[in-house]
């Protein structure tokens, strides 16, 4: 936003420039005109006086103030000349100053775009984090019910000895793995022996 407000008063400066320069130019056009009007008027002077006016003096002064108009709209032409091209200059620059005001103003907006989708995500994998965190509760809960069924029926059976302490994961397992074979062993007895 500084740089747009600051490449804005640049342009309202060079436009501000833009429009003296070219008041000074109509002015300057203005005299011009008002120099050639003279001219020709100091020179349909000089065709009417007949040859009996026509005197040295009177020729040696139109030649020069002939010479001094001339000079005057020659450097009024160059000034002009100059001018011309500085406004050419100025309205180059403000275009420039303008087309940075515009990609400025898209800059800025690229980045706010860029930054709601950033937050949209943020937002998204937030939400996301907080659903694993509750599925993970809820599986860590089964998971404990699960284990201690498995822990009381395995050492609520008859014959089974109390295990002091806290049990591990492997020693659980390694009770399940022991009733399985057991059973299967007298599953295979029962087999031999004919009963149901």
């Amino acid at each position: 936003t500084g740089a747009i407000s600051s490449l804005q008063r640049q342009v309202e400066i060079q436009e501000s420039e833009l429009r003296r320069i070219r008041s000074e130019k109509e002015l300057l056009q203005k005299q011009l005109r008002e120099r050639e009007v003279q001219l020709q008027a100091l020179s349909d002077k000089f065709c009417t006086i007949t040859e009996e006016q026509r005197q040295e003096e009177v020729v040696v002064m139109m030649e020069e103030e002939n010479r001094n108009l001339h000079q005057i709209v020659t450097e009024q032409e160059s000034q002009l000349a100059e001018q011309s091209k500085l406004i050419g200059e100025l309205q180059g620059t403000i275009n420039q100053l303008r087309a940075e005001v515009v990609n400025t103003r898209l800059h800025l907006l690229e980045q706010k775009q860029a930054q709601k989708e950033t937050q949209s995500q943020a937002d998204a994998l937030q939400h996301k984090a907080l659903q694993t965190r509750v599925a993970l509760e809820q599986i860590t809960c089964k998971f404990e019910r699960y284990r201690n069924k498995i822990i009381q029926a395995t050492f609520s059976m008859e014959g089974s000895q109390d295990h002091p302490g806290e049990l591990t994961d492997n020693e659980v397992l390694e009770a399940m793995q022991k009733i399985i074979n057991e059973r299967a062993e007298l599953q295979q007895m029962l087999k031999h022996r004919g009963s149901k």
